[in-house]
């Protein structure tokens, strides 16, 4: 059965950083392309950013340049850094695999940028 361990949400003001982790149990994680996904109030979840199993990355324009999608295999844990955060970055943030599989989505984990 995978699991996925969230950690690294909470509460930033505007500008500024957070790191959210996602480790993952089982055998999925080395050999998948996997991606961060967020859901705002009232809004449909989006892609974040993305991450190829070998570590190439593609971001939504609304995070380019301002976060860094990273992934340790040997660790089977994925990083999201998120720079100069904005307040409509507050969501919840989910990670799964590219395409997503329904089984996988989890809790997330809660980021909050106050206006």
């Amino acid at each position: 059965q995978v699991q996925l361990v969230y950690s690294g949400g909470g509460l930033v003001q505007a500008g500024g950083s957070l790191r959210l982790s996602c480790e993952v149990s089982g055998s999925i994680f080395s050999a998948n392309d996997m991606g961060w996904y967020r859901q705002a109030p009232g809004k449909l979840r989006e892609a974040v950013a993305v991450i190829t199993s070998a570590g190439s990355a593609e971001y939504a324009d609304s995070v380019k340049g301002r976060f860094t999608i990273s992934r340790n295999n040997a660790k089977n844990t994925m990083y999201l850094q998120m720079n100069t955060l904005k307040p409509e970055d507050t969501a919840v943030y989910y990670c799964n695999t590219v395409p997503t599989n329904r089984d996988y989505w989890g809790p997330g984990t809660q980021v909050t940028v106050p206006s």
